[in-house]
């Protein structure tokens, strides 16, 4: 992870090597951690994208932030 100092909002991305993009317990609460500190930096996070070979899923996409 990184922070530039001129950074105004961000997206983040990772897998699941299991192939199944859902969101789990955990993602969802690391992502409104992270969303939280990044408030505090004036960062806007503006979605979290989990990707496998199944395809992707949004968490904005699915209104879960």
């Amino acid at each position: 992870m990184y922070f530039n100092k001129i950074a105004y909002g961000d997206r983040k991305f990772h897998n699941h090597p299991s192939g199944d993009p859902t969101p789990s317990r955990a993602d969802i609460e690391m992502t409104k951690e992270i969303i939280e500190a990044a408030k505090r930096l004036g960062i806007s996070v503006h979605d979290h994208i989990i990707i496998g070979r199944k395809g992707y899923s949004s968490m904005k996409g699915l209104l879960l932030i």
